[in-house]
């Protein structure tokens, strides 16, 4: 199946299904002609699990770079890597390139597309879950020190295919990740889908079937977000759910030492307790998910090693930060979501509540 993605600049399909690697080279074979160089960026894992696959189904002619595993790839001297590499190859501005990975390859992959000779094509096949997510809506950067995501772009991929092939080989903890962001999409759009995730005893409860339906429901609310919103002015920065507290607990802790989804399900904690006391959320909610989490197995105990001054350091910087005010997505009511002005006051005590829970487990 595929779903249409509308921006004001642009037309483009995500594209799901079982093996689908082999009918996209053959969609695509007028347009790959085209380009004078076509180069693959992926990592080193991903490369060792799928290179057989991809080079049995990917019929064309390819250039590879490897770039670092996860967030390890967005620094400058990854971005600056790639750049010359491209340069020295000789790819111009008729090359285009595949990303090919999780969200961190696709986020690099897509900047070094935007900027090189001032933008050429570029393609994501996301082969995690949490991909899901990133790979739709052009949202393309790498980080800095300071704080996560702060160099990049918005800059539309010319297609998104989303094998469900690469998924079959993730390990439980990217599993874990991914379902973050797919919660995400549900508490911002919809509380009866909400509800089958708080039903949800452990993450083996999950099926196949399920979670494929999950994550094209996903995509479509992040498509139907992104086509009133690209450039995140208004509707797009409800997708921004748990965000600002879960990138300073990211930025915090060391990128790379937790993973984006972990963070993000963390963020949505305070983000609940917030929406508890500035919308219509019932009370107690948060703590439901809360105990949702723990059951999935996230790890909550990141929290105990951050210091509040730390968070609230880098959710000053976050770039929903506007004139020195934060401005979070919470909730109305489940699926229901606004943008609310936020004292750092109110944020300390849903960051002090948050560490108390984890504390009476960490005790238990």
């Amino acid at each position: 199946m595929s779903i249409q993605v509308k921006t004001k600049d642009s037309v483009y399909e995500v594209f799901l299904g079982e093996n689908i690697l082999q009918s996209f080279c053959e969609r695509r074979a007028a347009d790959f002609k085209k380009y004078d160089q076509l180069v693959i960026i992926t990592d080193e894992h991903v490369w060792r699990l799928h290179e057989d696959y991809v080079r049995t189904n990917f019929n064309l002619s390819f250039k590879l770079y490897i770039v670092p595993i996860g967030e390890a790839c967005k620094t400058f001297e990854s971005y600056f890597q790639v750049q010359t590499f491209l340069l020295e190859e000789n790819c111009s501005r008729n090359s285009a390139l595949i990303a090919l990975g999780g969200g961190a390859v696709g986020d690099l992959t897509g900047f070094v597309a935007a900027t090189f000779m001032r933008g050429i094509p570029f393609y994501q096949i996301p082969t995690t879950i949490l991909a899901h997510d990133s790979a739709v809506g052009g949202k393309t950067a790498i980080n800095h020190p300071n704080g996560k995501n702060m160099i990049g772009a918005f800059y539309q991929p010319s297609e998104v295919l989303y094998d469900f092939h690469f998924l079959k080989t993730l390990p439980e903890a990217e599993v874990r990740s991914g379902l973050a962001e797919v919660i995400k999409h549900a508490i911002i759009s919809d509380a009866s889908w909400m509800d089958e995730f708080i039903a949800l005893p452990n993450l083996k409860a999950i099926n196949n079937k399920e979670l494929l339906q999950w994550l094209e429901k996903g995509i479509l609310v992040k498509a139907r977000i992104v086509e009133l919103d690209e450039k995140e002015q208004s509707y797009r920065k409800f997708l921004n759910f748990g965000h600002t507290y879960g990138h300073a607990i990211e930025a915090s802790v060391g990128y790379g030492k937790i993973t984006h989804g972990e963070a993000v399900m963390i963020g949505m904690i305070p983000a609940l307790m917030l929406s508890e006391l500035h919308g219509n959320v019932e009370e107690g909610y948060a703590k439901k998910v809360y105990d949702l989490a723990k059951r999935l197995g996230y790890n909550f105990e990141h929290v105990l090693q951050c210091s509040f001054e730390s968070l609230s350091k880098f959710m000053q910087k976050d770039k929903k930060t506007t004139n020195g005010e934060l401005h979070f997505a919470l909730l109305q009511e489940i699926g229901n979501p606004f943008v609310q002005i936020i004292s750092v006051e109110e944020i300390k005590r849903s960051d002090e509540q948050l560490r108390q829970w984890v504390k009476e487990v960490t005790n238990d």
